[in-house]
């Protein structure tokens, strides 16, 4: 049991790390403030139930079919780690049926999959980081059961694939699902979707820290997206509570203890190794997506190709099984003195199998994940290297436990961009922290020799990529305006209910092309074009109604939202405007050039007040106190001192930006510029500052 003193210096290494965060993370601030928290939790904890529901669901389904598919008709069960049995059948009874029953499955597999939600195929974590991106944080409900049993199917009959990605989308998709049932922002919803990816993948690899930095990590090349990590934390922790009450919270390698550099000379090999792991990567990137335009090209229907794909994975597997299924366990024997009992030419080749299956199994269009094959790949050519090596190579580790650990982070840790998660996880999953410090070694250089590629086609290079941050990256100053500030009045509108004739003949009298469509009640339920009224037929017009050809997936933008969101919903559509609603109904309307001319003009302004300020400026901060004057007012009532810019308030935690009409509170945080020879005058001022009369 810890000591009390133990506990006073964990928490004082926690109370560092997030000061070192304040500091280093750009925003995260941002997402410190209690009314984040509050909104965040309850959500977080729901996706965190279902992740780790979804696992259990998951992992049972894998399982069951296993043990069916391959147990009782071939009579063979592929080897698995400490943490879930450590059990396995090493011989076939009826290897016969081996590519029968493979191919079975994946064509089980790809009619369900094509014949209810054609977007469940492939791996499921690119998909999810392809909605957060490109799709509005929208997954559709019905592929969380889809993607389950298909992947199900496709691993339990021997296809070489891993859980982690459709477990990440199964609960990514209760994510996007609540996202829309709340009613959250597009920005929202894409958080939530990324916190059921990473709360999956923590629960089903019981690693809830790697989980979690995965989400934040993975989407981006070059970057992280610091809002989801504080969500996905909580998510991935009670994912992992939940799925460990039924599987164990046993790491799945077990505890591998006693592990660490013992000699310098070791740095040098894995260094080495880390050179192999980023050229391996590579071929497992361009072996996968080689397979996969392979399989594209064939002329057959797409339901079929996976079981082609499980043909081939099958016939491999007949002479190398462990090309078969997740390989888990197979990464356990490679660890200990079972790697002794593996022939050489089987260890040696065992990596680059497993690379042709999984692009078999996955390219051709079945339902799985890529990380764990990645994993296993890496960990299998860390087992070869140790292999080779430990006769001949001085201050070699006496076991091959450190290579194997080191190669599975190394190798897709920089194949995926994920290499601060990729570290914590696999230190999870094998209970070692101790060879985090050598892993770096490995990890840097692999993701060095990788550059750009990689695996998930879906990853952006940062966020200014990103349609989530691009508008915000672009035009910083949108933040600070108010959709009200560049809105223009409604114009025409017409009912639901009205015919075409109706609405061709309002068009030609406003001389517009655009309609904004309400109900009864004079609510906006849609808009229409002059594009959408040229392809009815005129003999058509007059009994087809404005609600048949009207479209109803329009931005909800309202008068007192910042602009840069506006903006957002707005291009996310691919649109020019977007209607203003108040209490549903029309308020106005918001043009882009509209956004742009304002945007000008304020950054003119913005320009002329800085060029004010001499090169002797400063930049510093003052707390507005309870008894401050200033408490209570709008900036613009306020008599500031000449050549001073107020450049943001923080509050709660929260970064707002400052406006005329912005009100001053108590516990303010204000950052103001000024010359460095004023400061203390205008701290005074600040402190007993005098408004103006209105």
């Amino acid at each position: 049991m810890a000591s009390s003193g133990e506990h006073k210096q964990v928490g004082s290494a926690v109370r560092r790390g997030l000061r070192w965060l304040r500091r280093v993370v750009p925003g995260w601030a941002n997402f410190e403030g209690q009314r984040y928290l509050r909104k965040w939790l309850p959500i977080s904890l729901a996706i965190g139930i279902v992740a780790g529901l979804g696992a259990i669901g998951f992992s049972f389904a894998i399982d069951f079919v296993t043990e069916v598919a391959l147990g009782e008709i071939i009579g063979y069960l592929p080897p698995s780690p400490i943490g879930e049995g450590d059990t396995g059948i090493m011989s076939m009874e009826r290897p016969w049926l081996l590519p029968i029953v493979t191919g079975l499955g994946g064509l089980i597999s790809g009619i369900i999959v094509y014949s209810l939600a054609p977007e469940a195929e492939g791996h499921g974590t690119d998909a999810a980081i392809d909605a957060i991106h490109h799709k509005r944080g929208r997954v559709r409900l019905l592929v969380v059961p889809v993607k389950l049993i298909s992947s199900a199917i496709t691993i339990g009959t021997g296809g070489s694939a891993g859980r982690e990605g459709p477990a990440a989308q199964i609960s990514a998709g209760f994510g996007s699902f609540l996202g829309q049932r709340l009613g959250l922002s597009p920005q929202e919803r894409r958080i939530a979707v990324a916190v059921g990816m990473g709360a999956g993948i923590g629960a089903i690899f019981r690693a809830p820290l790697g989980g979690a930095l995965m989400a934040a990590e993975i989407l981006y090349i070059n970057d992280m997206e610091v809002e989801a990590l504080t969500p996905t934390l909580i998510a991935s922790i009670v994912g992992y509570a939940i799925y460990g009450l039924v599987y164990g919270y046993e790491p799945i390698f077990g505890e591998q203890v006693q592990l660490g550099l013992t000699h310098p000379t070791q740095l040098l090999y894995y260094a080495l190794l880390g050179v192999i792991c980023g050229l391996v990567g590579l071929l497992y990137n361009k072996s996968f997506y080689g397979v996969t335009d392979v399989f594209q090209k064939l002329r057959t229907p797409r339901w079929i190709k996976p079981a082609i794909g499980g043909v081939l994975v099958g016939c491999m597997g007949l002479v190398v099984p462990g090309a078969l299924h997740t390989g888990y366990g197979w990464v356990q024997i490679s660890m200990g003195e079972g790697l002794f009992n593996i022939p050489l030419w089987m260890v040696l080749i065992l990596p680059f199998a497993k690379i042709l299956s999984t692009s078999l199994s996955i390219g051709s269009g079945g339902s799985g994940g890529i990380f764990g094959p990645g994993m296993v790949i890496g960990g299998l050519l860390g087992a070869s290297f140790w292999r080779l090596g430990y006769t001949i190579l001085p201050q070699m580790p006496s076991v091959p436990e450190p290579f194997v650990i080191i190669s599975m982070m190394a190798l897709f840790g920089s194949i995926a961009h994920a290499p601060l998660a990729m570290m914590l996880m696999v230190a999870e999953m094998t209970g070692n922290l101790s060879l985090l410090a050598p892993a770096m070694v490995a990890v840097a250089i692999a993701t060095a020799l990788v550059g750009n590629s990689t695996i998930y086609r879906s990853q952006l290079g940062t966020r200014a990529d990103s349609p989530t941050h691009r508008v915000l990256f672009s035009f910083p100053l949108l933040s600070s305006l108010l959709v009200r500030d560049a809105m223009r009045d409604g114009g025409p509108v017409i009912a639901a209910e009205a015919p075409l004739s109706l609405a061709e003949s309002q068009i030609d009298t406003d001389r517009t092309t655009d309609l904004v469509v309400h109900n009864k009640r004079n609510e906006v339920v849609g808009f229409m074009s002059f594009s959408q009224l040229q392809q009815i037929p005129p003999s058509k017009r007059t009994t087809t109604l404005v609600q048949d050809v009207m479209v109803s997936d329009m931005p909800q933008i309202e008068a007192d939202e910042a602009m840069d969101v506006a903006l957002e919903r707005i291009a996310s559509r691919g649109l020019s405007w977007g209607p203003v609603l108040e209490s549903r109904q029309l308020a106005g309307r918001l043009h882009v050039s509209d956004v742009m001319q304002i945007y000008k003009s304020t950054l003119e302004q913005s320009v002329r007040r800085a060029t004010a300020l001499t090169s002797n400026s400063t930049l510093f901060e003052v707390r507005v106190n309870p008894a401050s004057p200033l408490a209570g007012h709008m900036l613009k009532e306020v008599s500031f001192p000449a050549n001073t810019l107020v450049v943001s308030i923080n509050r709660d935690g929260e970064t707002l930006f400052p406006r005329a009409t912005t009100r001053l509170e108590a516990g303010d945080i204000v950052m103001v510029m000024a010359d460095q020879t004023s400061e203390p005058q205008l701290r005074t001022f600040l402190e007993d500052a005098p408004t103006t009369t209105l």
